[in-house]
């Protein structure tokens, strides 16, 4: 994510970052069926329309790195250099947003999660919008039509493979696991 510039911008982000630390706390204290957007609006001391300026849902609170983490995903692949293979820069960038989510800060985090079934929901749905992002992005760096069954699937088996490292009693080991299985379908198609 990139840091405003401007004051507005600043200001703006600030606003959303008190918005998002608000509710969560919030949930984490009470349970996030306990809590509506107006009780956020009023411990955050802004109004209804300033939370939903920032957050289009009521889960989207809870998941406000959504955009980063989609971003830090494309960035592996644009951002690698002409010699640095695809599959290993994914692995990279997961291994340190595993290590993110599964930090111990973030335990109770993924307990308010797994409680709710909107979150849940929710998450899910997010994590196939970044599949698709990751799919448009590999299929565009290998200069080949967005609908390539190869870059869709090697993008799920990606955003799969963090989610699987996040449940793992080894996240890490868990990355490396599912990362040589990537590796091996992915040297099996005409793309490497």
């Amino acid at each position: 994510m990139t840091v405003p510039t401007g004051r507005r911008e600043r200001k703006k982000a600030a606003t959303r970052q008190k918005i998002a630390d608000t509710a969560l706390a919030m949930f984490l204290e009470r349970g996030y069926d306990a809590v509506g957007i107006r009780d956020v609006a009023t411990e955050a001391d802004v109004a209804v329309t300033t939370v939903f300026s920032h957050f289009a849902s009521k889960e989207a609170l809870v998941f406000e790195q959504d955009e980063n983490f989609e971003q830090r995903l494309i960035q592996a692949v644009t951002g690698r250099t002409a010699d640095e293979p695809l599959i290993p820069a994914l692995r990279h960038e997961i291994h340190a947003m595993v290590r993110h989510c599964t930090a111990d800060d973030a335990t109770p985090i993924r307990h308010l999660i797994d409680r709710a079934p909107a979150l849940r929901e929710y998450e899910e749905s997010m994590r196939l919008r970044h599949a698709e992002s990751l799919a448009t992005v590999i299929a565009a760096d290998l200069d080949q039509p967005t609908t390539s069954t190869a870059c869709r699937a090697i993008a799920r088996f990606v955003i799969g493979a963090f989610s699987l490292a996040c449940e793992a009693a080894d996240p890490q080991e868990a990355v490396d696991e599912t990362f040589r299985m990537i590796e091996a379908a992915w040297k099996s198609t005409s793309l490497t």
